[in-house]
């Protein structure tokens, strides 16, 4: 049968015989509610502002961030799940985070609205519509990072919530050859921290880069998940060796002993930058035909030019 609406806007439906109570609810919310829908949302953020990515009870986190920015565009509570929970100081340029939502905004308003309700600290890079199965955590199939060092006799007077001071001269030979021995899928308890609970240690690197530019240094990283402070670990060790603190040769022996005392320190949280999140689906489809179009591949020039690079 067909049905009409209420003139007087009741609250019941009617066919030609009478009320459709049974009915009522699915036709309210197919014609007069907003539809919902999976959205993932490309993010960079300011570490420094925030204490991490999870929200926690009285410190402001890019989670709670986000799913208050959120609140009075679809009027209700959202979680927003994130890729990766970065930890108090530490930066991205490629978070990626997903919700579902009510809302009848299309993706480009709701882009400019999320913006317009973050805090300075937090950047909605990108926003799209995405498959109902999507998470972006358990979706996610690796993770890219990149640690900044800025090198040099003076302490720098800017920028030192955004990377870590070494004053010493590093042997970057011998940092390559000790980054080597990362590679590869092996136990990495040598460099994790004691964090959240874990089934395994064993975990794959596939990249592992060194890039030295004037009087930085910049550490890139890509793998398919980490352990609690394992990139920060990995990075201090390489320092160490770089100091000549540590010999190159010993890091395949640390890491087969599995002890992480015999480890290089964790590096400093302001360093470290979330670069990307790798899925096995193509993410954010506007943004890289943007980026091209613009004369460089997707994510060129983040991080002062620095983290740019491609790891392929």
């Amino acid at each position: 049968p067909r049905f009409a609406a209420p003139a007087g806007g009741g609250e019941s439906w009617k066919d030609c015989s009478g009320t459709v109570s049974a009915v009522e609810g699915l036709l309210r919310h197919r014609i007069l509610s907003p539809v919902l829908r999976n959205v993932r949302v490309l993010l960079a953020y300011d570490g420094a502002q925030f204490y991490g990515w999870q929200r926690q009870e009285g410190f402001e986190s890019v989670q709670q961030a986000m799913e208050e920015a959120l609140e009075p565009l679809v009027r209700q509570r959202t979680v927003v799940h994130g890729a990766g929970r970065t930890d108090t100081g530490v930066h991205a340029l490629g978070q990626v985070a997903s919700f579902h939502a009510d809302t009848r905004l299309d993706d480009g308003k709701l882009l400019f609205a999320l913006n317009a309700h973050l805090p300075a600290g937090i950047a909605v890079q990108d926003l799209e519509t995405c498959p109902d199965d999507f998470h972006a955590q358990r979706s996610a199939r690796g993770k890219r990072y990149g640690y900044l060092v800025r090198l040099g006799p003076v302490r720098p007077p800017f920028g030192r919530a955004h990377s870590h001071w070494v004053p010493h001269a590093l042997d970057l030979g011998a940092m390559r050859q000790a980054a080597r021995a990362f590679l590869g899928e092996r136990d990495f308890s040598a460099v994790a921290n004691a964090g959240s609970p874990r089934r395994s240690n064993v975990r794959r690197i596939g990249a592992l880069h060194l890039f030295a530019r004037r009087r930085a240094l910049g550490v890139l990283i890509q793998g398919d998940g980490f352990l609690y402070n394992m990139v920060r670990t990995i990075v201090g060790t390489l320092l160490d060796v770089g100091r000549g603190k540590l010999a190159a040769g010993a890091v395949p022996a640390i890491l087969s002993a599995g002890d992480r005392r015999e480890a290089g320190p964790t590096a400093p949280a302001e360093g470290l930058y979330l670069l990307s999140v790798l899925y096995p689906e193509p993410c954010f489809l506007r943004r890289r035909r943007r980026s091209w179009r613009e004369g460089g591949p997707p994510g060129a020039g983040a991080g002062g030019g620095f983290f740019g690079t491609r790891l392929v």
